[in-house]
């Protein structure tokens, strides 16, 4: 084997043991406190009295804990939303409304995690929220207000807890739940079910008096926003429904003497973007409503203002009363129900609700348990800082806390001095609310924001990888001489992609330096061109046409942070309502035009065993008869994925079809979307083994004869994939393939080099995947397509699906460099230059057919040898190393330890960590699926 052929492969195989190896330094295991927490000693009882260590009696006994998935605060709280009911009990004072910021990841698993522990979950578990079997993210060994519950000791007996929705709980508290009954929250198809198979539970559930709390997590209006976004015509009704809901329970709440104790909680996990999604950090996304309801809240609520519904406190932001952090709950539910606060919280007591006790001191009490849990956890972090219960000296606490400006101190110092404020006031008598919070909050945002156990041996062993891969394919590129244009490019693309990584705004708008780059290569294939060979004609010139379509992909679909909500053609206007026909159209003509490449292929399958054909001929060419049987054969299967994706899109995005004849909508939507789905991918396998077998008996043919094939099996193998990617692409964004399909002929009418072809197969692989509507947000990926022809959940299947659907863009255009490198498909005429003598009275045809021949012997040479695909995985490699040790160094340099309120490390470490998922030599594709926090995290 060639040495260059052995560091290809050893740079390769390096790729995913350098994400793996920096992913599990830079992702840190967070340790936690095992064990439940039981009231400890208070202290300060020579002022208080011997009372003062008895818990005060709590107001509740029992909790039914209702959580709407994507419950924006704006579908509670808004002047157009559809809980009327809810609203009418904050008027009333019977219901307590908060905004609760999420922080990012805003995924069910690590927001279920924060609700119930009160603290900051791992970015892991974003991870572990799409493994849908995964049971090593549980909760059984930590602390949360669930198992204080269950360990509480009740009239009858120790707490019971039932759940029903959304079986992340019972992966999360496994054997914790008298009765339960879960959903899967992967079927984003499913608006109604799902939800329906929480609320038959209700009714029996709420006659019960045998639990002492009730979780309840519907799913279906996060469905909806998946599938249609907020605006979507089912996102009212579905409100309408959950207010239903809430206003039965209330009722039983008033009317059931067993749950006259009862206090209800109805908040959202997370938000949702413009679009539907969530992940991210965008106000939308980490601003759920949360709601406490009881008729015994009244009591706290005579001085507050009743109004509802109301406008947020800024336009266009959803920010409605008061703003606390999700990580509340814990230490609120823990008062209110009577249980300590638990061990890993972070959250603060809501003090609204300190004046359900009469006694002023029951207050002062829950302050303080709260506040001594959370010293605990800023002790264990620094370690060498006293936080004494009683009032230190300057020289004991090594600094001076006594300042009016506390800037000079540390984090950690500024914690200890506020602690010790605290002290002060309880040895005073003085008002303690004030110092007790201020330390609180400010423990919450530093420990929140702490960095803490990064493997920095794996960090930097992760880098040194990267930079080998970069060694190692840096001597397998081909030659710098003589100097390119595509060479020079190339080089420029990645010193400033390199260098724009350490900028957290290059990467939250990406796409911006792709589209630009693209459009910048476009124009010098046009310039390198026109020095070859003037076009009278230059606007229409093969590069300055494609970078006209060019113009037109990139302003398809908005996409980035800043302006996700911009104008653009998908949802300009055109395509909606009775425009849809014209979206339609558009649909047709590229499902006609995936219908007439696949029948030329069936035709060419059919003509292989055409015996009235002279056996001389080296390649048997189709008839009219063939091609009109080959038209026949595809027309089924092109015209059931056309149908399957109609239909889908009635119940997906029904706007999309109002323009539609609504009888011929009726019958389409009575269809089975598994049943059709299921057609199309067994049509699709059917055709790829027949045309492979006829393919391989050509072969056989062509062997016996010395000639050489020009590469119609992968041509076919393209356009098969091309139908699937359709099947599992957005109907508003299947016109761009029309597209894609326009660029690439254009590309194969420009004479390019290998190099040439490589780059451009970068460029519209990373411009390809932003066109499509993806981000660098987690939010962006759609889970929509992800069960086309699945009945039940796959992990293999559906994220094979998830990963098609997302990144259809790149995987399209990797597989359309391979023709356009080996010159696949073009029509071979096998020109004989030796018969071109001088005498030929048409010299300018005999140019023209010596440079065709010169041009067809390239193609079938790249197809024979090896250098040029060893140049193009060379290309590639060295490109996918540039980029891991430029994010690799950007994530290195940018983990504080401290408070950053810019998103830079988590977009950049997704990106090292989920490219294993991606990358193959063909590809070299980063995936988008980085995360962005709202507020201080953690740098992970």
């Amino acid at each position: 084997m060639p040495p260059r052929t052995i560091l290809l492969t050893v740079a390769n195989l390096l790729i995913p043991v350098a994400i793996l190896v920096f992913a599990t330094g830079f992702f840190p295991y967070k340790p936690f406190m095992p064990g439940l927490a039981e009231y400890e000693e208070l202290g300060w009882s020579d002022r208080l009295g011997e009372d003062w260590q008895n818990p005060p009696e709590a107001p509740f006994d029992k909790l039914i804990f209702m959580v709407v998935d994507a419950l924006r605060s704006d579908f509670v709280y808004g002047e157009d939303s559809g809980m009327s009911f809810v609203q009418s009990l904050i008027r009333d004072g019977s219901a307590l409304p908060f905004t609760a910021h999420a922080t990012s990841p805003t995924i069910t698993m690590p927001r279920v995690k924060a609700i119930t522990t009160g603290s900051i979950p791992s970015f892991v578990d974003v991870i572990l929220n799409f493994a849908e079997s995964d049971t090593t993210s549980t909760l059984a060994t930590q602390d949360t207000w669930l198992a204080q519950i269950a360990a509480k000791d009740f009239d009858n007996g120790k707490g019971k807890l039932i759940m029903y929705g959304d079986d992340t709980w019972l992966k999360l508290f496994p054997n914790v739940f008298e009765r339960a009954d879960g959903t899967s929250s992967f079927f984003v198809s499913d608006f109604t079910e799902v939800d329906n198979n929480v609320t038959r539970h209700v009714p029996n559930e709420l006659l019960n008096s045998d639990w002492n709390a009730m979780i309840m997590h519907y799913l279906g209006l996060d469905h909806i926003g998946h599938k249609a976004g907020p605006q979507s015509p089912n996102m009212i009704p579905k409100q309408r429904e959950m207010d239903e809901i809430v206003r039965d329970i209330y009722n039983a709440i008033e009317n059931e003497d067993h749950l006259s104790n009862t206090l209800f909680v109805l908040c959202g996990d997370h938000g949702m973007n413009d679009g539907g999604n969530h992940g991210g950090s965008s106000p939308g996304e980490t601003s759920p409503a949360l709601v406490f309801m009881s008729p015994k809240l009244t009591k706290i609520t005579t001085t507050a203002k009743r109004q509802s519904p109301v406008k947020p406190r800024t336009e266009g932001e959803f920010e409605y009363y008061r703003m606390v952090e999700q990580s509340d709950i814990a230490p609120t539910l823990a008062g209110l129900l009577g249980f300590p606060v638990p061990r890993n919280n972070l959250g603060v007591f809501l003090e609204d609700f300190l004046k359900l006790w009469d006694k002023t001191s029951d207050g002062v009490q829950l302050l303080c348990r709260n506040a001594k849990q959370m010293k605990k956890i800023v002790e264990a972090k620094y370690t060498n800082l006293r936080f004494d219960e009683v009032v230190l000296s300057t020289k004991e606490m090594g600094f001076d806390c006594s300042g009016p400006n506390d800037s000079h101190l540390t984090e950690g110092q500024s914690l200890a001095c506020l602690w010790q404020r605290v002290v002060s006031a309880m040895k005073d008598g003085s008002d303690v609310h004030v110092p007790v919070y201020k330390f609180m909050h400010e423990a919450q945002e530093t420990m929140s924001s702490t960095a803490s156990n990064y493997n920095v041996p794996r960090l930097f062993l992760g880098t040194a990888l990267a930079l080998l891969i970069c060694s190692f394919s840096y001597f397998t590129l081909p030659s710098c001489r003589p100097i390119t244009p595509a060479g020079i490019y190339y080089s420029l693309v990645l010193v400033l992609y390199a260098v724009l990584m350490f900028a957290s705004s290059y990467v939250e708008e990406e796409h911006n330096f792709w589209y630009w780059a693209t459009s910048g290569w476009f124009l010098c294939l046009f310039v390198t061109n026109m020095r070859k060979e003037w076009y009278s004609k230059w606007l229409f010139h093969p590069a300055i046409m494609a970078l006209a379509i060019h113009r037109i992909i990139r302003r398809w679909n908005q996409t980035g942070q800043k302006y996700a909500g911009a104008d653009d053609i998908v949802n300009s206007g055109i395509f909606h309502g009775g425009n849809s026909i014209i979206l339609w159209g558009v649909i047709g003509a590229t499902y006609m035009d995936i219908t007439i490449r696949l029948a030329r292929h069936i035709a060419r399958s059919l003509a292989t065993f055409d015996t009235e054909q002279t056996v001389h001929n080296v390649e048997i060419e189709s008839t009219d008869q063939n091609r009109m049987f080959g038209t026949i054969a595809v027309l089924p299967l092109c015209g059931t994925s056309l149908i399957f994706k109609l239909a889908f899109t009635a119940k997906d995005a029904p706007e999309l079809t109002s323009g539609i004849s609504t009888g011929m909508m009726e019958r389409v939507e009575m269809l089975d979307l598994l049943g059709l789905a299921r057609m199309v991918f067994g049509g699709l396998l059917l055709s790829g083994i027949w045309i492979t077998f006829t393919e391989w008996y050509r072969s056989k043919r062509r062997a016996r004869r010395g000639a050489q094939g020009n590469g119609e099996l992968a041509v076919a193998f393209f356009d098969l994939t091309t139908l699937f990617l359709l099947t599992q692409t957005k109907a508003q964004n299947i016109p761009l393939y029309f597209l894609f399909r326009l660029q690439y002929f254009l590309l194969t009418l420009l004479d390019l080099t290998p190099t040439a072809i490589t780059l451009t197969t970068l460029l519209q692989i990373q411009t390809s995947f932003f066109a499509l509507g993806n981000s660098n947000s987690i939010s962006s990926i759609d889970l929509s397509n992800s069960y086309n022809g699945i009945s039940d959940y796959n992990v293999l299947a559906v994220g094979a699906l998830v990963f098609l659907s997302n990144w259809a863009g790149p995987v399209y255009w990797s597989l359309a460099g391979i023709l356009l490198l080996g010159s696949h498909g073009r029509t071979q005429r096998f020109v004989d230059t030796s018969e071109l003598h001088v005498a030929d009275w048409v010299a300018r045809e005999r140019e023209w057919l010596n440079e065709m021949a010169s041009k067809e012997e390239k193609g079938r040479q790249v197809r024979k040898g090896a250098a040029a695909w060893r140049q193009h995985v060379a290309l590639l490699t060295f490109w996918v190393g540039v980029m891991l040790g430029a994010v690799m160094g950007a994530c290195m340099s940018s983990c504080p330890n401290s408070y950053h309120p810019r998103p830079t490390p988590w977009e950049r470490s997704a990106q090292v960590v989920n490219s294993s998922a991606q990358y193959n030599t063909h590809t070299a594709r980063y995936p988008r699926a980085r995360y962005q926090p709202a507020r201080a995290q953690e740098c992970e």
